[in-house]
């Protein structure tokens, strides 16, 4: 026998051959793949979240357990899907123009996908008119933007005006990365801005719940 409890532990500790075998097992004894998302799964990432934001781990920690998480859902969304259960949000998520950086939209992504947002990753490097292209065609609640230089920071503000111009009333915009800051994002008009993974989720959440 299997526990939820046991999920959300091997999640938190990052061990992905353990997680993806007590979530099989979770299955077998009957239990709902949405009960185990949102009782296994998303507890040892709001777990390690908060380890995160106390110090008590960093970045690599959060990597394996969100990639641990991930594993987990490769088994469960299929039968979502099947099931015909959708996420109840969906965030559009990139770099900015002009950067190649992305572990932390990669882990941003990961942690967001646990909390039931559907993830429309552009990957790095994306222009202010692709993030509008993708908001307007997957009706996105949520775009974040990310960026690691200086240099690239002027993208955000480039796609935040993008969005505007295009009358995406309903979408929110959020940004971070290591050179953001929340004067830069009250400068451009962004929505919210997250100085970690883990508080981004937090924010993605009371974002969404506006649209």
């Amino acid at each position: 026998m299997s526990t939820l409890s046991e999920l959300s532990l091997a999640v938190e500790g990052g061990k992905r051959n353990d997680a993806k075998l007590i979530t099989q097992t979770l299955l077998e004894q009957g239990l709902k793949p949405l009960e185990i998302v949102e009782q296994g799964l998303v507890p040892g990432m709001s777990s390690i979240g908060e380890k995160f934001k106390n110090n008590e781990v960093f970045v690599p920690e959060m990597l394996i357990a969100a990639r641990a998480m991930k594993e987990c859902m490769g088994i469960l969304e299929p039968l979502l899907a099947a099931a015909g259960i959708k996420p109840k949000y969906t965030a559009v998520i990139g770099t900015v123009q002009g950067d190649l950086h992305d572990i932390g939209k990669n882990l941003v992504a990961m942690m967001l996908k646990g909390a039931n947002f559907g993830i429309v990753d552009l990957g790095t490097n994306v222009t202010p008119d692709k993030f509008v292209a993708a908001a307007q065609e997957h009706q996105a609640q949520l775009i974040c933007l990310s960026a690691l230089l200086t240099t690239t920071m002027p993208a955000m503000k480039l796609t935040v005006q993008a969005v505007r111009d295009a009358g995406l009333t309903s979408a929110k915009i959020m940004v971070g990365g290591a050179p953001v800051t929340q004067d830069y994002a009250d400068e451009i008009g962004a929505d919210g801005y997250s100085q970690d993974a883990a508080s981004a989720v937090d924010l993605a959440l009371r974002l969404a719940e506006t649209c």
